[in-house]
């Protein structure tokens, strides 16, 4: 089991005759690596503790986070940050979802967060002598379902009934489609700037299948945009994210569904970049306030 670190850069330079610099380490963390069988690949989870944890017999609610890399120590620092004043935030074990090993981040989350392959022409891979690689996100899901929640399960004293998933942009394109597809394997759903515009909006067609068999979607979702996701004069072909995500959020309300409890926001002023911290505040805020 390895520990969760960030190296640090020097400001100065180095003799050559000086000691190495130690990595910064993010204070109970673990890095847990993880099999994909049905894949024949290997992942990393990435693994917080609260800072009760230690002394304390209780289980915690646990937050899934997609892109870990980038929202793993972002979302640590949200908890503390946030979780020391009031109203603050209840304690939480935080996991990391991170990439497959030995791809990039981009060709690994273009693989396993999309739920159909893409057909467009122009799509490229970032790995030399690979294709690009969509539509994977059934085999995602399934390893997610089969071996990562289990793993924690085991090994955590976690809260099975307060599983928080938390995604962006392909990341929450993962997140509906768990929705629909085992919308129980998650009890909240903090989804931002989700990708509803991919190949020509399946998600709102993947809806539409769900309402057609289904009189209720027991799920808490909190959905979350920029305000400036949207065309604008000087880039009209952007995708209207906005737009997209009020539609879907309208849709999901026209269906009644007894068990399904939504919450949405609009950041204005932030774009597809900015927006994703204050979604994660608002979002962990809005499933785990302090009780």
């Amino acid at each position: 089991m390895k520990r969760f670190t960030l190296a640090l850069l020097a400001g100065v330079a180095l003799s050559t005759t000086s000691a190495a610099p130690k990595p910064y380490v993010l204070e109970n963390t673990e890095v847990r690596d993880v099999k994909a069988p049905g894949l024949n690949r290997e992942y990393q989870i990435f693994v917080s503790l609260p800072p009760s944890y230690a002394t304390s017999s209780r289980s915690y609610p646990v937050v899934f986070v997609t892109d870990a890399t980038y929202a793993f120590p972002l979302i640590r620092s949200i908890a503390r940050r946030v979780g020391d004043k009031p109203p603050g935030l209840e304690e939480f074990v935080l996991v990391g979802l991170s990439y497959a090993k030995g791809d990039t981040p981009t060709f690994s989350r273009n693989r396993d967060y999309t739920p159909v392959p893409r057909t467009a022409k122009n799509v490229t891979s970032d790995i030399p002598g690979r294709a690009a690689a969509y539509g994977e996100g059934d085999g995602y899901r399934r390893f997610l379902a089969s071996e990562v929640l289990p793993l924690v399960a085991k090994n955590y004293r976690v809260d099975a009934h307060r599983k928080i998933f938390i995604g962006h942009s392909y990341g929450s394109l993962l997140g509906l489609d768990i929705l629909f597809k085992e919308p129980g394997m998650f009890d909240y759903y903090v989804l931002g700037s989700p990708s509803l515009w991919y190949e020509k909006g399946v998600m709102f067609e993947r809806e539409k299948a769900y309402a057609a068999l289904h009189r209720d979607l027991k799920a808490r979702v909190y959905l979350g945009v920029g305000g400036l996701e949207r065309p604008t004069r000087t880039h009209p072909s952007d995708d209207d994210m906005v737009g997209g995500m009020l539609r879907f959020q309208s849709t999901l309300k026209s269906r009644h569904y007894p068990g399904l409890a939504m919450d949405s926001r609009v950041f204005e002023s932030e774009d597809h970049l900015t927006v994703a911290p204050r979604i994660i505040t608002a979002g962990l805020k809005w499933a785990l306030p302090k009780r």
